[in-house]
């Protein structure tokens, strides 16, 4: 019996998803630290560097979200698996909660603080949990090749 090797639709795109995916993650990791900061200290540099972080992740985010969507949802010969769209989804509600996190941040003052902790929160958790979906997906691919 030979063992299952991983199947990827296109390595080009595959790499250019693992390049820029943690970026965003990471963008919004820093904004949900500056909100944290900015909501203890009252300091406005933390809520405008919120702001620009969320931002500047959302527009890192674009291209990894849209080799998801073509990679999970475009018919293929290897149809994406459930961890797949889970982490699809996860993302995409990710996206919306830094969507509206970012709208948030375009309040004025001290105006923003309980709902950006709480969406900046959710951001990073909801990104967090789908990234341990495609880990465990990867981890259980490379049992299959080892057995």
């Amino acid at each position: 019996m030979t063992p299952a090797a991983p199947v990827y639709r296109s390595r080009f795109a595959t790499a250019i998803f693992d390049l820029l995916n943690p970026i965003p993650f990471g963008l919004f990791v820093g904004t949900l630290v500056f909100d944290i900061t900015y909501a203890i200290t009252g300091n406005v540099f933390w809520g405008k560097g919120a702001a620009w972080l969320v931002s500047t992740g959302l527009v890192f985010a674009i291209i990894p979200r849209v080799i998801n969507l073509c990679h999970v949802w475009l018919p293929s010969r290897w149809p994406a698996t459930r961890r797949e769209k889970l982490d699809f989804w996860l993302n995409l509600l990710g996206m919306a909660a830094a969507t509206v996190n970012a709208f948030v941040h375009s309040r004025d003052g001290y105006a923003m603080v309980p709902l950006n902790v709480v969406l900046s929160t959710m951001t990073v958790v909801l990104l967090g949990l789908g990234q341990c979906a495609l880990a465990i997906g990867k981890a259980g691919i490379r049992e299959m090749v080892r057995e």
